[in-house]
């Protein structure tokens, strides 16, 4: 492989870096607002499993990310540009504390790049559809999951005393936890193995997208563990303290909501947001309490970062496009 080759997968690997950066947060925020975890030993915790999620889940959702842009007109430029945008898109939401899609982000950057290289046309609409009805659907299908667990752990533990109830769900948590990071390495990281699947397609490195070798998808969980394990403390703060004050059976309602979407999703090849999810199952948990338990302010201006992420992620990548063509 050219070095060009090689820079383009080292700067994806920094993507599904600062995928797990900044999305630890999703993974880790119940289980260290409710306090069963401190937030160094829930990175490393959460770390873990992003790492082992390749060794229970396929690469289906790789296929689906590959596919968004025609290969063909995957250049390196336009590869280039589309990790820009979406590292760019990540870096503003991290500072301002936003809990947003690292996996949206990378489909903007590829759908700006591609459309400015060569038009609407080299983008699968049947792709990247998929992707965008999951923006809506992801976090409706958390909410509810979450409240029917929430009741249901109620109605079953309607004699347990608090304190028993509280010491079995801050151990269940770890569980819970580990299940929603094993489900976030098996969504995210497929999304840089993608992008990595059509720098080796376009340099006829692989014949096909079910030809992705095992150091991509080691290298792909590597670096999102690696991400995790760095932390992103102000995300946790606005994911686990600020939309809802938690307690550890709402914790592990929430984790548990989150991780059987993520894990029904990455089966079926979805490219789904752990962010969207697992907020929308935080909200759920807590609705069911009572409606003002919610800080909807705070969930309003995470929906409105959701919405806006594809379009300005996008826009970010046509402007390095250009860039990077006016500098060559």
């Amino acid at each position: 492989m050219n070095p060009a080759g090689a820079l383009l997968i080292a700067m994806a690997l920094a993507f599904d870096f600062a995928n797990g950066w900044h999305d630890s947060a999703n993974s880790i925020a119940t289980v260290v607002s409710t306090g069963v975890l401190s937030p160094k030993v829930a990175v490393l915790w959460a770390a873990f499993f992003n790492f082992v999620a390749f060794l229970i889940f396929g690469v289906a959702v790789a296929k689906t990310i590959a596919s968004i842009i025609n290969p063909a007109v995957a250049s390196d430029a336009v590869i280039f540009a589309a990790l820009l945008g979406a590292i760019a898109w990540d870096v503003i939401t991290w500072y301002f504390g936003l809990p947003t899609s690292s996996s949206h982000a990378l489909v903007g950057g590829l759908v700006g790049a591609g459309v400015a290289r060569a038009g609407w046309h080299v983008v699968d609409a049947a792709a990247l559809w998929k992707t965008v009805e999951f923006i809506f659907l992801s976090p409706i299908i958390g909410l509810i999951l979450g409240m029917v667990f929430i009741v249901l752990i109620y109605r079953v533990m309607r004699r347990a005393t608090p304190r028993f109830a509280n010491k079995l769900f801050r151990r269940g948590q770890l569980f819970s936890a580990g299940a929603l990071s094993l489900g976030h390495g098996a969504n995210d990281a497929q999304k840089t193995m993608g992008v990595i699947a059509v720098v080796l397609l376009a340099r006829h490195d692989i014949s096909s997208l079910n030809a992705i070798p095992l150091w991509v998808v080691l290298a792909a969980n590597g670096a999102i563990a690696l991400g995790t394990a760095s932390g992103g403390w102000r995300i946790v703060r606005t994911m686990g303290r600020r939309i809802t004050n938690l307690v550890p059976v709402q914790g592990f309602a929430a984790e548990t909501a989150a991780a059987i979407t993520l894990f029904v999703t990455s089966v079926f090849g979805i490219p789904v947001s752990t962010t969207h999810t697992i907020t929308g199952a935080i909200v759920g948990v807590g609705s069911t309490r009572r409606l003002s338990a919610v800080r909807w302010g705070v969930a309003g201006r995470v929906v409105w970062a959701w919405f806006l992420t594809i379009p300005l992620a996008a826009a970010m990548a046509a402007i390095a496009l250009e860039v990077l063509t006016r500098l060559r």
